[in-house]
């Protein structure tokens, strides 16, 4: 299993890497700070957001239905696609961003009460419209900060938050896995440890140093405590997946990828971290 999660998560983000980069290639940003072309900025990450949100609806569809709710998929995708590239594509329009978000959310929710009310009336609506208000904000609004960090942030900050995210989850399993004993949240998840804490931030503080060593993303201190932050909240980001998992009486979200389970298993932590990130990047960053 180890071996499977850190071949696959090694190639997974060297494939990751290579689409950021040529996106950033694209757009001029990858040797300059600021793009020469605004407008196609993002636009590869954009798309790859955009299948990571599909794959996902579809897998938490089947984790909702094992709790007899259902999740309305052509609603919840084009709902939380809207949200997810939200900052992709405001950039087009001439409504302040304010006014559009709030406009996508009204729609979204006017789109969920009417599905429910023309396939299943007023049987569990409190149960089915909740689950797919969840399944909107959680895969479309918090992605939609990842997208944010590429735009407002450039190419080298977006890089750095993935890794020191993916970088701690694979400190945490590994260490966990081989020294664990020492449960923090059993309730939830018994195989995460403090010793697979521990892990998580020896991974992730040495890969923010270098990310700002050699990018010079923000003062070196601050990158420190960018990958001490960032190791635990990725964490938390899993935990959460975890309590979904948990309620529905599944191990894994699916069994898409060796070692690691479905595409919500390797997103979890990224999404609940990405808000954070952004605030974070946008308080600290070097201008």
């Amino acid at each position: 299993m180890l071996k499977h999660r850190l071949f696959f998560g090694s190639l997974m983000t060297a494939l990751f890497t290579a689409v950021v980069l040529f996106d950033g290639w694209l757009d001029g940003g990858l040797t300059r700070s600021k793009a020469d072309d605004a407008s196609t900025q993002g636009t590869l990450l954009c798309i790859l957001i955009v299948l990571f949100i599909v794959a996902a609806q579809l897998e938490l569809s089947k984790l909702a239905r094992a709790k007899n709710l259902k999740l309305f998929t052509g609603v919840s995708i084009v709902g939380s696609v809207l949200l997810g590239t939200f900052w992709y594509w405001v950039r087009f329009v001439s409504v302040p961003p304010a006014i559009c978000l709030s406009l996508v959310l009204v729609f979204v929710l006017a789109g969920v009460f009417l599905h429910q009310y023309l396939r299943y009336g007023v049987t569990d609506v409190l149960g089915n419209c909740s689950v797919n208000c969840f399944s909107i904000l959680y895969l479309g609004l918090l992605s939609s900060f990842v997208l944010a960090i590429r735009i407002n942030g450039g190419l080298w900050p977006v890089l750095m938050f993935v890794f020191v995210v993916k970088c701690a989850d694979i400190g945490a399993y590994a260490i966990g896995s081989l020294f664990g004993k020492h449960p923090f949240c059993p309730q939830i998840s018994p195989g995460k440890t403090w010793e697979g804490m521990a892990g998580a931030a020896a991974a992730a503080i040495p890969v923010a140093i270098a990310f700002d060593a050699s990018c010079d993303i923000m003062n070196g201190w601050l990158a420190v405590v960018f990958g001490l932050i960032f190791a635990f909240i990725g964490q938390l980001g899993d935990l959460v997946e975890s309590m979904i998992k948990r309620d529905a009486e599944r191990k894994d979200s699916a069994n898409r990828v060796p070692g690691f389970g479905g595409i919500l298993d390797i997103i979890d932590s990224p999404l609940v971290a990405a808000p954070f990130a952004y605030l974070y990047f946008m308080l600290f960053a070097n201008s």
